[in-house]
């Protein structure tokens, strides 16, 4: 059974950082390509990161450029969100997704994903 895991939230002040990670069981996760979205109280989810199956493409939301970075470990299984200068507008919950439809204009998650539960991440000011 394929499974990712997200973790890594948890509550900050504004100007802190967070790593959020994205642990997978039943396939290989340096296969796919991998996608962090969020969804913060009222608003749709939106893409935040998406890394491509070969590393060469990476796309970050225009207001996250600069401040999140998405790595992976492949020796772990695991895909990071490395999330620096955090502010109020970023707290949300936090998921990712494998195969991620990554364009020039967004990062999108394939049609039909299965969710994870998530994990939060509050930034108070």
């Amino acid at each position: 059974q394929v499974q990712l895991v997200e973790s890594g939230g948890g509550l900050v002040q504004v100007g802190g950082s967070l790593r959020l990670s994205c642990v997978a069981s039943g396939i290989t996760l340096n296969y796919y390509g991998v996608g962090w979205f969020r969804q913060a109280p009222g608003k749709e989810r939106e893409g935040v990161s998406c890394i491509s199956s070969d590393d060469r493409i990476t796309y970050y939301t225009d207001s996250l450029k600069g401040r999140f970075t998405i790595s992976r470990d492949n020796a772990k299984n695991t895909v990071y969100l490395q999330m620096d200068n955090l502010k109020p507008e970023d707290t949300a919950v936090y998921y990712c997704a494998k195969n991620p439809l990554i364009i020039n204009k967004g990062c999108f998650p394939q049609p039909g994903v299965s969710w994870g539960q998530g994990t939060q991440v509050t930034v108070s000011s």
